[in-house]
Order: C-alpha cells, then structure tokens, then sequence
C-alpha cells in the first residue's frame, strides 16, 4: 500500500453519500476524518487476510473491495464487493478477534483506514459513539439472516435479482438513487450465490429476457429498477393474473 492525498473536504462530502456515515454524529465524522489515512492499492493486493491480528475500520473511496477466502479444498469464496463508499472491519473493531476473511483489490483501489487502536482510544473518551459502531456491525447482520433466508426460500433468479439490487444500493447504505450499471463478473457473481458460472448466466440471460438488465460486456444495465426493488422487498417475480371479471 501507499499513501493517497485527497482534501478532508472533498472526502467529508463523498462520505456523506453513504447513509452510515452520513447519519453519524458531526463529532463521530470529524473523529474518523482525522484519525483516517488514505491508502492506495495495487490490482489483487491484499487490504488484510484471514487470521490477522492488526485492526482497522476501514472504507472504500475508489475502486473495490473483493471480501472472501480461499478454501482448504481450493475453492474460492466470495461473500461482498465493497465499492465507494462502504465501511468494513467494524467486527474486529468491537471483538478485537483476527480478521474472518481476506480482502483484495479489484483494480487499483483507495481505502481510508482508521487506526484500531487509535479508534479504540478516541471510542473510550466519546462511549456514546459506540452505538455508531454498532449500528454499522447491525446492518451486516440483517444483510446476513436475508440472505440465509433467500438461500432457503428463493429460485436463484430472484435471488440474483436481489443481489443486483443490494450492489445498486450499496446494499442498502447509498444515500441517492441506485446505480444502473454494475461492474460485476459473471465469475464473482457465481462465487457470491455459490452455482457456477454457467448457472449464473443462464439466470442473467432469464432475467434479461424479462426486461430486467442489459448485459454488456464487463458490466450489467440494469433496466427495471422497481422490479428489483419489488423482489428484495417479498415480490415472488410472478407475471400478474388478470382477476377473472365480475
């Protein structure tokens, strides 16, 4: 990693584009503001691996994040993109336990870091800003007993629509409207809901044939974006029945 220089200023008011952060308090803000550094990475290097010890809250200003693992068997996992500007690290933050998962660079990517120590001593004389922190690790946690429900409830095609509908929010954290273009292998995407790369595409080209995105090459339009929206709502993506008149 190297340094970045990028104005507080400017940083402050791209933060603010994400909900968690905007909706902290101005003193939290100021707090992660100072105590952050900017750090630029190269394409597939390594923010943290599984099992290390050294601690920061971090989040993505450029470029992104992949957060998985590799496998004993040799199998790749891949649980979240992390784009601008979504936090991450806060678990370690609060349990002070070793990171659960690798986090490389997709592309040359910057990343604020805040010191885990430096956090922790700041947190120690503010205690109210804890509930910042815990409202941060929270929204993981919904995210995480949807998706297991998903896996137990939903045909992969809606439950692809509902992952292409998280990234366009930033899964849930953007602050304005959702984004229609989504830079996202079919590769990625496969490890993300765990079928292979056929399999996703196949779903894709279902989803496309409905009317719900455009796939271009390296990325995916997304073209039906209250469709989406319906489906990670509870909408099972069923053709409406017209009632029979009365």
């Amino acid at each position: 990693m190297k340094p970045s220089t990028t104005s507080a200023q400017t940083l402050a008011a791209a933060l603010c584009s994400e909900l968690w952060y905007a909706q902290c308090e101005p003193e939290f803000q100021a707090a992660l503001l100072t105590l952050g550094r900017l750090w630029v990475l190269s394409d597939g290097e390594r923010l943290f691996h599984r099992g290390a010890v050294e601690g920061a809250l971090c989040c993505v200003t450029a470029g992104a994040l992949r957060v998985g693992g590799l496998q004993d068997s040799g199998q790749e996992t891949l649980l979240a993109f992390i784009e601008p500007y979504q936090w991450l690290g806060e678990i370690s933050l609060i349990d002070g336990q070793p990171r659960s998962h690798d986090v490389v660079a997709d592309g040359d990517t910057t990343v604020l870091l805040v010191p885990r120590d430096e956090l922790l001593d700041w947190l120690e004389q503010h205690p109210a800003h804890w509930r910042s922190v815990a409202r941060l690790a929270s929204s993981k946690l919904r995210l995480m007993f949807s998706a297991l429900e998903d896996i137990a409830q939903l045909p992969l095609d809606l439950r692809l629509a509902k992952r292409l509908w998280l990234v366009a929010q930033g899964y849930g954290g953007r602050t304005g409207a959702p984004r229609r273009l989504i830079r996202l292998p079919q590769e990625q995407l496969a490890l993300m809901l765990g079928v292979s790369r056929q399999t996703i595409n196949k779903a894709l080209h279902g989803l496309e044939q409905r009317g719900w995105l455009h796939l271009r090459y390296g990325t995916i339009e997304l073209l039906d974006l209250e469709a989406l929206r319906a489906v990670s709502e509870g909408w099972d993506g069923s053709d409406p029945v017209d009632e029979p008149s009365r």
